[in-house]
């Protein structure tokens, strides 16, 4: 059986305090990003687009008002794009429920939450910024309250200045 070295996978790899973020491109458009766990190691950039999107990850992961500017494949249901364009609105230092998502686009909460996980560009995208109703909620299609993915969800939040998450 033949081993893949993880960086294989992807075309930067960009670590942070939290683990680190992946990022596969094409060399036209980001294809996707990915959170990573520690156990990554960080990668230099195997293309242009790589490059820009580690030196955009980089500088929001110093600066959480750091806006990106990437070009992003085109991914995702009509459905899931709606859902997007109402998280990417989201300041920074903000969170909304799933549920005040689907009022706002006419769809029910359980059905953002699937659109959020689904998410091919966190942070870029930040779904971070939707929560439950009694709290963290889920991320990533994972609510395992001491899992790596709501531990990211939680730092994300703190470095991002939220209330409560500080």
């Amino acid at each position: 059986m033949r081993t893949i070295n993880q960086g294989q996978l992807f075309s930067a790899i960009v670590e942070s305090t939290f683990g680190a973020v992946g990022v596969r491109s094409d060399g036209q458009v980001v294809q996707e990003l990915v959170y990573l766990p520690p156990t990554f190691d960080e990668k230099a950039p195997t293309d242009a687009v790589a490059e820009r999107a580690a030196v955009q990850l980089e500088r929001y992961l110093s600066d959480p008002d750091y806006r990106f500017d990437l070009p992003l494949a085109t991914v995702g249901t009509a459905f899931q794009q709606r859902v997007w364009q109402a998280i990417a609105a989201i300041p920074r230092g903000e969170v909304l429920t799933y549920g005040d998502i689907a009022r706002a686009i006419r769809s029910a909460p359980r059905a953002v939450g699937q659109a959020c996980g689904a998410n091919w560009f966190p942070l870029v995208i930040p779904c971070h910024r939707v929560t439950a109703t009694g709290g963290l909620g889920g991320f990533a299609h994972s609510d395992d309250d001491t899992g790596f993915h709501l531990g990211v969800k939680r730092w994300l939040l703190a470095h991002e200045k939220v209330p409560g998450y500080r």
